[in-house]
């Protein structure tokens, strides 16, 4: 059983910076997505971000309304990864939620690709 914590949400104003972190355990993968997501209250779930490991290589994609903006990272020794973002809008106001998935798939854009879920954790970005 895969076990997600994320952390790093807050409240900042417009133009300003965050660092979400999601911490994994449980059994390991040799080749996995872990994706950023986010969700705000009356809308489906938001692909924002992906790093695709498979053993010692990896990949990243960004949603388009992110890109230029957010950077996803990963510290192996730590099984974690993080989620920088900078230059921050009001619209990025939202749960911020972490996941893992099969690395075998075209969809790791859609939440139904992965298969485990952190808690979420809320970031809200005043104008």
């Amino acid at each position: 059983q895969v076990q997600l914590v994320e952390s790093g949400g807050g409240s900042v104003q417009a133009g300003g910076s965050l660092t979400l972190s999601c911490a994994a355990s449980g059994p390991p993968f040799t080749s996995y997505n872990m994706g950023w997501f986010r969700q705000v209250p009356g809308k489906e779930r938001e692909f924002v971000a992906v790093i695709r490991i498979s053993w010692s290589t990896y990949s990243t994609d960004y949603a388009n309304s992110v890109k230029g903006r957010f950077t996803i990272s990963r510290d192996t020794a730590q099984n974690t990864v993080y989620l920088q973002m900078n230059n921050l809008k009001p619209e990025d106001t939202a749960v911020y939620y972490c996941a893992v998935g099969t690395y075998y798939t075209g969809t790791y854009d859609r939440a139904t690709a992965y298969d485990y879920w952190g808690q979420g954790t809320q970031v809200t970005v005043s104008s």
